[in-house]
């Protein structure tokens, strides 16, 4: 457990000290060497009060002649320059009077309920009016819980931003390490706390900080503390790099038109810089085009760094963009890339067709309208659609016919029998009655 400690202590001293890397410390060399039993532990204990002290003196100390404040407390600003009993003078640089309830009690100024409006620069003076101390007062409030997002252009870093929740009004640092959750079995035994780092801020880009050398199939915890002169606030967030995953947009996006194919367009792109070009991680794309003058987008899904759109409209502008995901799917599309504008070339056919129309409407109305009526009505029919018309004619009228045959051939049928049945019962009537009058003797 000593050993432990020893080695979390250096890990507690490092990870707030951007840029630097954690290495054993002397003391705790010290005390795994110490040939007096007890003495490296001793030393270590010492050594944990020093850095506790160390670590809490930045965020309480106040700058020289500045004094910060919480707003809604009370607060209180002393007179160091002032002997003890001596009474003294307080004022505050740009007013006639001190802010309302304020009050003097042994020298010092006493201001209840600050708020912001009570910032300012104030100054204490002797019976002669000499200034004996001045001192700016800044107020503001604790920091909040900042709100905190992580993305990885690559499978190699990812960075990290973040925002403040809540408007402090005082100057504000941040603290950014972090800790790699999922250990192989080497890692746990050479760190049983794990692995643990800075997350390096960029000066040139404020908010954001960078791990690099992460691996794409690990977990982490990042944690972002807030600190500002009256406290500190932090957040702890578990990302996994497949979960952030999400490449820059593609680059070099170039729209061709395709000689002699009026609806085509040849769409080319290159995979994004940041992206390593290493065989076990690729990207797949989504390319989204429509006419210029329309609203919906038409999307196609493809793994090629080439596409050839098949159903552009002919002699009208196209806008082209492009878009990458992991080709596993893990993680997130980016962000569209810049537009690309081109326009299919136009059918010839259709040209020359227009052209012909075009010279024909100027010819007609170079000509004079004629002032007699024309006799002749004009047959704009075309003589194919004349004959399908007159086949069809044709067809319905024999199936008419037909219909009609076969209808008038069932009604006679159907008549001949029923004059049939009618007759046989007159017939046996007839036979009978010749039968009653023959003789009986014939009968026989």
């Amino acid at each position: 457990m000593v050993l432990q400690g020893c080695s979390g202590l250096w890990m507690l001293l490092a990870i707030p000290l951007q840029g630097i890397t954690p290495s054993p410390s002397p003391l705790c060399l010290l005390q795994m060497h110490s040939p007096i039993p007890g003495l490296g532990r001793v030393m270590v204990f010492l050594a944990a009060a020093l850095a506790s002290a160390s670590l809490a003196v930045p965020e309480n100390r106040e700058e020289e002649g500045v004094q910060y404040g919480q707003v809604g407390t009370d607060v209180t600003l002393s007179c160091a320059g002032a002997h003890a009993g001596s009474p003294v003078q307080w004022r505050r640089a740009g007013a006639a009077a001190l802010p309302e309830g304020s009050a003097i009690w042994q020298g010092a100024l006493v201001l209840p309920h600050a708020s912001l409006a009570t910032a300012g620069t104030y100054s204490c003076h002797g019976e002669d009016g000499g200034l004996l101390h001045a001192v700016s007062l800044q107020l503001g409030y604790l920091p909040g819980v900042p709100f905190v997002s992580c993305r990885a252009s690559d499978y190699e870093n990812f960075s990290c931003s973040w925002t403040s929740s809540v408007e402090t009004f005082l100057p504000t640092r941040y603290i950014t390490t972090y800790r790699k959750k999922s250990l192989t079995g080497e890692e746990k035994r050479r760190n049983k706390n794990g692995h643990m780092g800075p997350c390096l801020q960029d000066p040139s880009r404020p908010g954001t900080c960078t791990v690099h050398g992460s691996e794409f199939w690990s977990s982490y915890r990042l944690n972002i503390t807030e600190v500002n002169p009256l406290g500190s606030s932090f957040r702890l967030l578990d990302i996994t790099m497949q979960a952030i995953i999400k490449p820059d947009p593609p680059e070099g996006l170039v729209v061709e038109p395709i000689p002699r194919a009026p609806r085509r367009l040849h769409v080319s792109w290159k995979y994004p810089s940041s992206w390593p070009k290493e065989p076990h991680f690729q990207l797949r794309f989504r390319l989204q085009y429509r006419p210029v003058i329309h609203r919906s987008w038409s999307v196609v899904e493809t793994v090629n760094l080439s596409e050839v759109i098949t159903d552009a409209f002919a002699g009208l502008e196209h806008v082209v963009q492009v878009s990458a995901k992991d080709f596993l799917d893990a993680g997130n599309w980016s962000e569209w890339s810049a537009e690309a504008r081109a326009t299919p070339v136009r059918d010839p056919a259709t040209v020359a067709s227009e052209e012909t129309t075009t010279d024909t409407s100027l010819e007609s109305l170079a000509e004079e309208p004629s002032q007699a009526p024309n006799p002749e009505p004009i047959n704009h029919s075309d003589p194919l659609e004349k004959t399908a018309v007159l086949v069809s004619l044709g067809i319905f009228a024999f199936f008419v016919l037909a219909a009609v045959l076969v209808i008038t051939i069932l009604i006679w049928l159907r008549v001949r029998k029923h004059g049939k049945d009618k007759t046989k019962p007159h017939n046996f009537l007839v036979a009978a009655t010749h039968l009653k009058a023959l003789p009986k003797a014939q009968i026989l």
